[in-house]
Parts: structure tokens; sequence; C-alpha cells
């Protein structure tokens, strides 16, 4: 039991470390980075954590949701409300934007998880765009307009730190019990209930972190570009984070990360062709699911990467004493 509780201390102080070292790299970077680049390491880090929370749904538990950027929409919203209607902290605010996502997550997944394929697919999309009609009609969000007035909050360290924190969630959640018993119901729901996984359950597990995620990936979204509206959050707003899930690898969160990257930095790459820009990243996309349908990655994770690192440098100290 002692050495239980040794284990989880210095997992505990590992994190905290982690954190506080990405916190400060990422202090001294955005000193000597340009604007341009900063500002294109803020989305970047931005959609690695929405990314995640859909992996999670999508990769981990196999439920295809469409409805990612409202969950999004809701983070962004209430922490929008939180910290200029109710002058609440930005730390207040970011978590009050994770809840609300969370809650709104748990309540969709009630009726909706029972439907799987394109059933969900299509409730979750019937979901998102209620949710941007609601806010195009509320007068509390701006409507139409757009909600005015928010403070440019998130910085570059805050960024990071939040996106080093879900990756290391992720980690820990896929290397679980809980982890694993989603990965169970996504490949064989029939079997995994034969041995007593509460299938609903974790579902909404899934769901309910995963849209915790993109509330959070919201309420930095909305303090990074100052203004939003409803159709910032539109139906190409999920299928765009769909999108970095399944080039990267449905289930992989090493995947996940570097379809994010890819994802966020190829439009601005292709700059430089001006209007055809977006029909070559169109092109990449199609020619890259042909030659890799799994992903980059797919079925890829942190521990195969762990493991093959430590048997190729066994290898290489074998090798020299030879």
């Amino acid at each position: 039991m002692r050495n239980i509780k040794n284990n989880w201390l210095v997992q505990v102080i590992g994190f905290v470390l982690v954190l506080i070292m990405t916190g400060l790299t990422a202090q001294g970077l955005s000193r000597i980075m340009p604007p341009y680049y900063l500002q294109i390491g803020f989305f970047i880090g931005i959609n690695v954590i929405m990314a995640l929370g859909l992996n999670l749904i999508a990769g981990a538990t196999g439920q295809l949701s469409l409805g990612h950027s409202a969950f999004m929409s809701i983070g962004a919203y209430a922490s929008a409300i939180a910290t200029v209607t109710l002058h609440l902290p930005f730390p207040v605010g970011i978590l009050l934007g994770g809840l609300a996502a969370c809650l709104f997550g748990i309540v969709i997944g009630f009726p909706t998880l029972r439907l799987s394929g394109d059933y969900l697919a299509i409730a979750t999309l019937g979901f998102a765009e209620i949710v941007r009609v609601i806010f195009t009609n509320m007068q509390i969000t701006g409507g139409a307009i757009g909600f005015l007035g928010i403070k440019n909050l998130t910085t570059f360290p805050v960024i990071m730190i939040l996106t080093v924190a879900m990756i290391a969630v992720m980690m820990w959640l896929e290397n679980s019990r809980n982890g694993r018993a989603m990965l169970a119901v996504r490949e064989d729901e029939i079997a995994a209930e034969s041995v007593g996984v509460n299938i609903t359950w974790y579902k909404i597990q899934a769901f309910a972190i995963g849209s915790f995620c993109a509330g959070v990936g919201g309420a930095l979204f909305a303090h990074t570009t100052t203004f939003i509206q409803p159709t910032d959050f539109g139906f190409m707003k999920s299928i765009e984070f769909l999108n970095m899930v399944v080039l990267g690898g449905l289930g992989s969160i090493p995947g996940t990360i570097i379809g994010s990257v890819v994802l966020t930095t190829a439009p601005e790459f292709l700059r430089f062709m001006a209007n055809y820009r977006m029909l070559v990243y169109g092109l990449l996309l199609i020619i890259m699911m042909i030659f890799r349908p799994h992903g980059l990655l797919g079925g890829f994770n942190f521990r195969q990467a762990i493991s093959r690192a430590l048997f190729l440098g066994r290898r290489i100290r074998q090798g020299a004493k030879v």
C-alpha cells in the first residue's frame, strides 16, 4: 500500500514539474517568437485540446459526433459571460466554460447515445444547429451581431500548460481501467456488455470528458480572438476537428496531436498560392487518406513509442558492448 501511495505521489510531483517547465519554456518562447508565429501557436494549442476531446469520443468509444463545435461554442460563450458580464477571474471563466459544456454533454448524452453510427452523427449535428440558433437569438450573447468586449486574456504559457495537462490526462485515461473499457466498447459493444462493461456509462463518461475539453478550448478561443459569433461554430468547424482526428489516426493521441498541427499550419504554409490554397489543401487530404487510410499514426500510442525507444536504447547499448 505504501508503494502505491509513493508511486502516486511521484506521478503527481512529476506532473506538476512538467507543467512548471512547460510554462517557463512557453514564457521564454513568447518573448522571442514573432507575433504571427505566436498566433499560430495559440491556435495549434486550442485545436489540439479540441481534437483530443473528439478523439476520446470518436476514437476511444467509436461514437461519430458532428456536434463538437456546439460544445466549443457553449464553453466560449459561458467563459465570455463569466469574465465580461460577471467580472469573474479568467481561470474561473475557463473552468465554467468546461463545466457548462460537460453538463450539456451529459444532458444530450443520455437520449442520443442509444444511437450509433450515422444516426448518432445526425442527432449530434441537429444538437449543434439547435445550439447555434439559440445563441443567434439570445440577447445576453449578442445575438447574430456577436459577443463584443471580450478581453485578450489568453497567453501562450496558459495554452501550453493546458495543452500538456490535457495530453497527460488523456494518456492516463488511455492506460486506466476506464480507458480499456472504452476501447472494448469501441471494438464490440455486445462482447463488452457480456463481460460486465456498462456501455451507457462509459459512453456518457467519454462524451462528458470530451465535451469538457471542447468547452476549455472554446474558452481559450474566445479570449484569444476577443470576439465570437454563432457563425464561428458552424457545421464546418466540427468537420475540421474530425479531419484532425481522422488524419492523425482514430484512437491515437500522438496522431491526434500531429493531425492538429498539420491541419492548423497547412493553410498558413499554402497562403502563397492565394485562391488555390484550399484546393491544394483538400487534395493533400485526399492523397493522404488514400495512402494512409488509418491515419498518420493509426493504432500508435505513447506507450508503444516509449517501449520502442527503450528497446532501441537496449539494442544500441548491446551493440556498443559487443
